[in-house]
């Protein structure tokens, strides 16, 4: 008899009515918290949990980008799940986020969230408030991407930001069982 243990999922609480003073003071509140994710947005708090899922995911994304950008020898800063904030507005911690084409800035060109628990596209309204050019979703095996335009968010087919990236070979190897492989077909793809 074969036993299957289901692994925790991510965990997500959002509150409204919240002030910016009250928001800052939770989140010092959770500053040594590893695996807790906060996000603001005009009274909005969102606490997220995230799970090994979650981390998995994001660091293979972390990976294989990585792996582009150095083989296609572009500039980059990766800023991770460092706090971007527009006081008294918005505050967003993504699951990966990087500055293209460069090496210092305070807003990434690109920002990525692994999403297990609400693909819920008002996120965008918090990267807005922040000018982040580019934002995807990896969510049910999927990327969802979109550029920032004039009028709000543009849902894309294809990386404005890293224009040369093959979605699709991304998503293909971050579905792959062993990462080993993932890593390795990834870098192949793009030798050729």
């Amino acid at each position: 008899m074969t036993q299957t243990l289901d692994r925790p999922k991510d965990q997500r609480l959002v509150h409204s009515g919240i002030s910016w003073q009250q928001f800052k003071t939770i989140q010092t509140g959770f500053a040594d918290s590893p695996g807790i994710r906060l996000f603001y947005y005009r009274g909005e708090i969102e606490i997220l949990a995230v799970s090994q899922d979650h981390e998995i995911f994001s660091g293979l994304i972390a990976l294989l980008l990585g792996i582009y950008l150095v083989e296609k020898e572009i500039e980059f800063s990766p800023t991770g799940s460092f706090t971007q904030e527009k006081e008294g507005e918005a505050s967003v911690q993504a699951d990966q986020s990087y500055l293209i084409g460069k090496t210092t800035g305070t807003i990434p060109d690109l920002s990525i969230e692994v999403v297990f628990t609400s693909g819920n596209e008002n996120k965008l309204n918090r990267y807005q408030a922040l000018g982040v050019l580019e934002v995807w979703f990896w969510e049910d095996g999927l990327f969802r991407l979109y550029h920032l335009r004039n009028t709000g968010y543009e849902l894309i087919d294809r990386s404005e930001v890293l224009p040369g990236l093959d979605i699709n070979l991304l998503t293909r190897c971050l579905l792959m069982a062993s990462r080993v492989e993932a890593a390795r077909e990834f870098r192949q793809a793009l030798s050729q």
